[in-house]
């Protein structure tokens, strides 16, 4: 594997997909293969904090996943709870990727974007981004934000130039 790229775990959270119906998690797969990342591994689990926490908890164990991403549960339904499940995982929240995210999808679905709840994070070096369930989120996430984050000799500070010291005082 080339040093720029990074192995990147992708879990869709949905109660009425299966991961052969998961166009959001295609998605995310194409992106990720097309910018030379590898695919570490992709999974579907329904919308369950310990269900989501189970899978998130073994990648961030794992230290051969740097990125996890993850698609759906970030409305505010009741059975919306990716950011109750990964909140209390993280060591750190980038409340700025968040933020970013509602201004895009702002700009694309107007007032709607302040039903999303994406956010990101990092846990035991492990950085995870939360997304909406749709495909056109997960693709202007990746487009607009996440895809300049992964790239290797950045001209300024990013996640990818960021990644080293991820660790420290852990």
């Amino acid at each position: 594997m080339g040093s720029d790229r990074l192995r990147i775990a992708v879990l869709t959270i949905s109660d009425s997909r299966t991961l052969a119906e998961d166009r959001s998690g295609d998605a995310l797969v194409a992106a990720l293969s097309s910018a030379g990342h590898q695919l570490a591994e992709r999974t579907l689990v329904p919308d369950d904090v310990y269900q989501i926490r189970a899978v998130l908890s073994r990648w961030i164990a794992d230290a051969d996943v740097p990125i996890v991403i993850t698609t759906g549960g970030t409305g505010i339904t009741g059975r919306d709870r990716t950011p109750e499940a990964l909140r209390p995982l993280l060591d750190v929240e980038i409340p700025a990727f968040g933020e970013r995210f509602r201004a895009l999808s702002f700009e694309e679905i107007g007032a709607a974007a302040f039903a999303s709840r994406a956010l990101a994070g990092i846990a035991n070096a492990t950085l995870i981004f939360s997304l909406p369930g749709s495909p056109s989120a997960c693709r202007s996430a990746w487009d607009g934000i996440i895809a300049e984050q992964l790239v290797a000799n950045h001209p300024t500070c990013n996640a990818r130039t960021l990644m080293p010291r991820w660790g420290e005082g852990s």
